[in-house]
């Protein structure tokens, strides 16, 4: 039979627009939770450099330390970049990593080599920490187990899981009258009448399903629920409420959609969202490194460390993992342009909570801060770390284009990382 409608253009175009039902099928995976530990990830997106953040070099040529002076930090004999004193004056609060090393040099392999543990390749593409999280623990108290804020980013697929195990993306928290679209329904459309569009549109997919049938197709029908049941959930509403925060802890986060991230992830994991990962962008800086800095920096500084002081504060640092990270450093040289290209070879990153120590700097590098010099961590001792702190089995094998795939093909949990 030839319908002048496909069944997956039906349900795109009745479906989604007349129910006004965008939210991805990113609720799957019910079950009951095994670990109460949740994630933050501040991303810095394009790659901080090392020798800008946690990893000055004050004693190498000008051409290497640029001119971005190094401070002491509330550890005695560590020295921090002057553009983030908050971060200087916290570090008895969280762990830095100096030897972190990649495999990738370019952004998008190398985000989802990061956000993986595992080097991307040709055949196929492995799901993100936050979809493999999804579908091992699954949702808590109604919500979607994996958020990303502002925006979705390449970092965040779930591979050949399918989009049953993407991402809820929030939009902008750092505007007027911030609202989730997801968890609205289009002007003039009530909940009941919304309910009765869907029980409509599964009356008529079971006619055309004999036409046309997918895998992504039987994802939607089978969270197109979810997807009404959240928009109905007063406990998700008030989870996203950032507008019910008291003015003074917002401007202290920062105004800004790093800022403000921040806040909003912090109100998911205390609602029950297992892992947030809040992009903060601008740190591809090939030309004008230092200026740039000057700029990103103090939103990075203010966002980060209120963040930890927060959720200390509230008794929720021991069990909520937060790491500040990005794709790769910088090169240890400044360029012609006044820059920093990309460079795998070290990297700084931040860890705090969840049984992290604080007041920790683990791994060395070279003078120029180009090489670890002791203590390397990889790509993948870091999310095997990150599964083992989430309680997530990453020995386990899924079955994918008729073969089984490792969630996690090598990595050690990093010990010095277990308090």
């Amino acid at each position: 039979m030839n319908l002048p409608l496909s069944r997956r253009d039906f349900l795109k175009v009745g479906s989604l627009a007349a129910g006004g039902l965008h939210l991805p099928g990113l609720l799957a995976a019910e079950g009951a939770a095994r670990r109460e530990i949740s994630c933050i990830f501040f991303f810095q997106n394009g790659g901080a450099s090392q020798l800008e953040t946690f990893d000055p070099k004050p004693e190498a040529p000008l051409e290497v330390r640029g001119n971005v002076g190094s401070i002491p930090t509330s550890v005695p004999g560590i020295h921090f970049s002057e553009l983030i004193p908050r971060c200087a004056k916290a570090l008895t609060k969280f762990t830095v990593i100096r030897s972190m090393y990649s495999r990738e040099a370019i952004h998008e392999k190398a985000k989802q080599y990061l956000w993986s543990g595992n080097r991307p390749g040709n055949a196929f593409l492995n799901p993100c920490l936050g979809s493999v999280i999804s579908k091992e623990l699954g949702p808590r108290n109604g919500l979607p187990p994996f958020v990303v804020t502002p925006g979705r980013d390449i970092a965040t697929d779930s591979g050949f899981l399918g989009s049953a195990f993407d991402p809820f993306v929030t939009g902008n928290a750092n505007v007027k009258q911030f609202s989730v679209r997801d968890l609205s329904l289009p002007s003039g459309v009530t909940l009941e009448e919304a309910q009765g569009r869907a029980s409509l549109l599964a009356a008529i997919d079971g006619e055309l399903e004999r036409a046309e049938r997918s895998g992504l197709i039987e994802s939607m029908d089978a969270f197109q629920q979810k997807a009404l049941d959240l928009i109905a959930s007063p406990a998700a509403k008030e989870a996203f409420a950032i507008d019910e925060e008291p003015e003074k802890l917002r401007d202290e986060y920062g105004r800004n959609p790093a800022g403000q991230g921040a806040l909003l992830a912090r109100r998911l994991v205390y609602a029950g969202v297992r892992l947030v990962s809040v992009f903060h962008g601008g740190y591809d800086t090939h030309t004008d490194n230092e200026k740039t800095n000057r700029r990103i920096m103090p939103e990075f500084d203010r966002a980060f460390t209120t963040l930890i002081d927060d959720l200390d504060r509230r008794g929720m640092l021991d069990t909520t993992l937060v790491i500040a990270m990005g794709e790769f450093g910088r090169t240890p040289k400044i360029n012609f342009s006044a820059g920093r290209d990309h460079w795998p070879g070290a990297f700084s990153i931040a860890l705090a909570g969840a049984g992290v120590p604080r007041g920790l700097v683990l791994g060395k590098t070279d003078a120029t801060a180009g090489e670890p010099a002791e203590r390397p961590v990889s790509v993948e001792d870091l999310c095997a770390t990150i599964y083992r702190k989430m309680g997530v089995d990453y020995h386990k094998n899924y079955h994918a284009y008729g073969r089984p795939i490792a969630i996690l093909k090598e990595g050690k949990p990093v010990p010095e990382l277990f308090a």
